[in-house]
């Protein structure tokens, strides 16, 4: 299963948090650094993590839980 860890940066919706991910990959020509950032829908109980605006969470692949929630928030990493 996928983990990755990326910034919380909307919690408008009940139980759902929306996490950006940044990676930087080299080009295979140019070997330049290039950084791109995708946004993943989260699920998160908020009685197990308690997840703030700004905060940095590492999030795990999961089955499908609705039509556009495919990860789960399972820890913080810090702020």
């Amino acid at each position: 299963m996928k983990k990755l860890q990326g910034k919380v940066i909307s919690l408008k919706t009940k139980d759902t948090a929306i996490v950006k991910v940044d990676r930087k990959w080299a080009h295979p020509l140019y070997q330049k650094l290039v950084k791109r950032s995708k946004k993943y829908t989260c699920d998160f109980d908020g009685k197990l993590v308690d997840v703030a605006l700004a905060d940095l969470v590492e999030i795990e692949e999961t089955r499908p839980l609705s039509r556009t929630k495919r990860f789960k928030v399972t820890k913080k990493i810090g702020k």
